[in-house]
């Protein structure tokens, strides 16, 4: 819109492109759209390339999900991929989706991400809370007591080196 103010107050093109950090051909194009339209030729025309589903599409679309996957041959697993999303959406419109269409589409018209819970109906909190309680410290090795260690498996460590005899046996140095 700022180009067809300066458009009607006659400024050149290469001012235009300039003041707007964008190409010349571009400017052209604009002022030319300008003269034949004025300046509502110049309004978005919104995102071009991309075929969108319309509302009733979107309400074909949501039926056949909420019929759920086995109707559509997803018989070994029952839930929506954003992939199987866009296959159902080629398979009913012929508009290609990338996966990250599908999502902003979903997205759009109030659909989220439902990640299902991957527990066993048979769990039993209970039973679980109880067997970390009194059968899990038996199984687990208790932790070592600090001794003089390697991290060589092919050298692990023998002490402190000094004989047991000799010099400062005996002494406690105050280093822990």
């Amino acid at each position: 819109m700022q180009a067809a103010q300066w458009f009607a107050e006659g400024r050149p093109n290469a001012w235009v492109a300039g003041e707007l950090r964008v190409g010349l051909r571009q400017v052209e194009k604009w002022r030319q759209a300008w003269r034949a339209g004025g300046t509502e030729a110049l309004r978005s025309k919104g995102p071009h390339g991309r075929p969108r589903l319309d509302d009733a599409q979107f309400a074909v679309v949501e039926a056949e999900l909420n019929r759920g996957p086995a109707a559509h041959g997803y018989a070994d697993d029952q839930r929506w991929t954003l992939g199987r999303v866009a296959g159902l959406i080629n398979k009913l419109f012929a508009i290609d989706y990338t996966v990250p269409g599908v999502s902003l589409l979903l997205r759009r018209n109030g659909w989220s991400v439902q990640v299902p819970g991957r527990r066993a109906i048979e769990r039993d909190e209970q039973a679980i809370a109880a067997w970390k309680r009194e059968v899990w410290p038996q199984v687990e090795a208790p932790r070592r007591t600090w001794a003089p260690g390697s991290v060589s498996k092919t050298r692990p460590a023998r002490g402190s080196g000094r004989p047991k005899d000799g010099p400062g046996a005996g002494v406690d140095t105050g280093r822990r």
